[in-house]
């Protein structure tokens, strides 16, 4: 069994699907309908921009899932359709990806609906107040652990279990530097602060959950044609009206990436395919089943060489 799983913030790079979008018509209309949507080139900025600007969130969450779509796109245009796969995830952000690629949310919609979420992420909490922080080398409970007795009152949660070595906690900016101080007390290889505009993925999130949750109750969300393991539950859901409370939930939620993964290899998957820009999950999943083979789906050759192994 196969499952797709797309890529989420900070997989950005400048030029990623500009290839795809040369070789395949139908990659290309992807930009295209996303910069229609948007009613800005996107496109431009993502090829020939500047780092800094495309890190943006507002521009990033849209971005990647645009690269994401595109290989998608490529792979229909070589003959393997998203069908193929027995579920689809995606990290994050890539969780829309998801659902845009099983036609649940249209590419126009998920794309407006990326920049709100963008907006709204980075306008809840102001400049500096937040933070986030990974740590290696100590398992999740471990983390949350830390994450709690670093709290002193103030948020702080862990906001990605991404394998069992690595964990991201999120909060406010003096309960996280703390949190970094005491992971490092109980063991951990490494915790580090990272370079981001917003603390995603906790409590301090509620204004930007509110946002999503108007303007995801304006867009038509229909069953997928895969099921898609959402981040919150690490299980599968179809229904379109738990699908859109779920992304509500997201916002502010953890995403159980750890758990997810392992969840669909018990339910028989043994093959992941990361599509879209990077590399980062499928390092993440070997890390969490060394037994699953795993296959990025970026380029056109990956492309071609991922549609030849599957006709194989």
């Amino acid at each position: 069994m196969r499952a797709f799983v797309f890529p989420g913030q900070g997989a950005q790079t400048i030029g990623m699907g500009q290839a795809l979008a040369a070789a395949y018509p139908a990659a290309k209309a992807v930009f295209d309908e996303v910069d229609d949507a948007l009613g800005e080139k996107l496109s431009d900025i993502i090829w020939n921009g500047e780092i800094e600007t495309l890190t943006l969130t507002r521009n990033a969450q849209p971005a990647l899932m645009a690269t994401s779509l595109a290989a998608v796109k490529a792979l229909e245009s070589e003959g393997v359709s998203i069908s193929d796969a027995s579920f689809v995830a995606g990290h994050s952000l890539g969780e829309y990806s998801a659902l845009a690629a099983t036609g649940a949310i249209s590419i126009a919609d998920t794309a407006r609906l990326l920049r709100v979420r963008g907006d709204a992420m980075q306008d809840a909490v102001p400049q500096g107040e937040g933070a986030m922080a990974a740590v290696l080398g100590l398992e999740f409970e471990a983390v949350a652990a830390v994450a709690q007795k670093a709290a002193q009152g103030e948020v702080c949660q862990v906001a990605n279990e991404n394998d069992p070595s690595q964990s991201v906690v999120s909060g406010g900016k003096n309960a996280v530097e703390r949190a970094v101080e005491l992971a490092k007390e109980a063991g951990a290889k490494r915790a580090v602060m990272l370079p981001v505009s917003a603390p995603f993925h906790c409590a301090l999130m509620v204004p930007a959950a509110a946002k999503m949750a108007q303007a995801l109750s304006e867009v038509d969300i229909k069953e997928p044609s895969v099921p898609v393991v959402a981040n919150v539950l690490a299980s599968a859901v179809t229904n379109p009206s738990l699908i859109r409370s779920l992304l509500v939930d997201q916002v502010t939620g953890r995403v159980r990436w750890r758990t997810s993964i392992q969840w669909m290899v018990a339910e028989g998957v043994t093959e992941i395919w990361e599509v879209g820009a990077g590399k980062a999950l499928s390092g993440m999943i070997r890390r969490i089943n060394r037994d699953v083979a795993t296959r990025t789906v970026g380029t056109p050759d990956e492309v071609k060489a991922a549609a030849d192994s599957a006709k194989a």
